[in-house]
C-alpha cells in the first residue's frame, strides 16, 4: 500500500511568522504540490530545556528529560524528508534551534556512542534527506558559516543526507521576505523538489 512522504518543517523563529518560518511554509507548500505529507511545527510552541550533558543518553540513546522534546523527537524520527528553517541571531542559530539541536544529542550518543543506527528501519525507507533555510539581517558574506556547519551536523547525526541551504542577507523587518517574491519562488520549488522525486512511496 502506497503513502506519502511525510515532511517536516522545523521552525525556529521565536516570530510565530517570522521570516523563515514565511519561507518554510512556502517550501512546504511546494512539498504538498508534489504529494507529501507536511507538517509544521513551531518551536516556540514546546517548552524544553537546554542539553544537561548529564550523559544520561549514553546507556540506551533515550534523553532521559521529560519535556517537550519528546515529542519532537517522535516527528523528526517518523520524517522522511526534514526542513530545519531558523534566522540568523548575533551571527548563530537563533536559540531556540540551537537548544533543540543540542538535545538531540541523543541521536549523536545512538551513533557513536552505542554503534546502532537512528533509523533501525532504514532499509525499509527513503533515504532521508533535509534543507537549511536562514535569513539574516547582516549583509556580511560569512554571516551564515557557523550556522550552516551546524545545521550540516544536526542532520548528520539524524541520518539525513544534507540536499541544500536556502540563505538569504539583508532581510531583517518583520514581513520584509514578502518583498522577494523570486526568493519565495526559489523555496518553494526547493521543497517541490525535495519531496517530489519519492512523493509516493510502498
Amino acid at each position: 500500500m502506497n503513502r506519502p512522504i511525510k515532511f517536516l518543517g522545523l521552525a525556529a523563529s521565536p516570530r510565530r511568522n517570522g521570516n523563515s518560518t514565511i519561507l518554510l511554509k512556502e517550501a512546504l507548500r511546494g512539498a504538498a504540490d508534489a504529494g507529501a505529507d507536511t507538517e509544521l511545527l513551531l518551536l516556540n510552541s514546546y517548552r524544553f530545556s537546554g542539553c544537561l550533558a548529564c550523559d544520561g543518553c549514553f546507556k540506551d540513546g533515550e534523553c532521559v528529560v521529560n519535556d517537550d522534546m519528546q515529542v519532537i523527537y517522535k516527528k523528526i524520527l517518523e520524517a522522511d524528508r526534514l526542513a530545519l528553517a531558523a534566522p540568523i541571531f548575533s551571527m548563530g542559530l537563533c536559540s531556540q534551534a540551537k537548544a533543540m539541536i543540542d538535545r538531540t544529542q541523543r541521536f549523536w550518543s545512538t551513533r557513536f556512542i552505542l554503534k546502532r543506527d537512528v533509523i533501525p528501519d532504514k532499509d525499509r525507507r527513503p533515504p532521508r534527506k533535509g534543507i537549511f533555510i536562514s535569513v539574516a539581517g547582516s549583509g556580511h558574506k560569512k554571516v551564515f558559516d557557523g550556522a550552516l556547519q551546524v545545521a550540516k551536523y544536526f542532520f548528520l547525526m539524524l541520518e539525513a543526507q544534507f540536499a541544500g541551504e536556502y540563505c538569504y542577507h539583508e532581510i531583517d523587518r518583520k514581513g520584509d521576505i514578502l518583498n522577494h517574491p523570486a526568493i519565495l519562488k526559489e523555496v518553494y520549488q526547493a521543497g517541490y523538489n525535495l519531496a517530489g522525486s519519492t512523493a509516493s512511496l510502498s
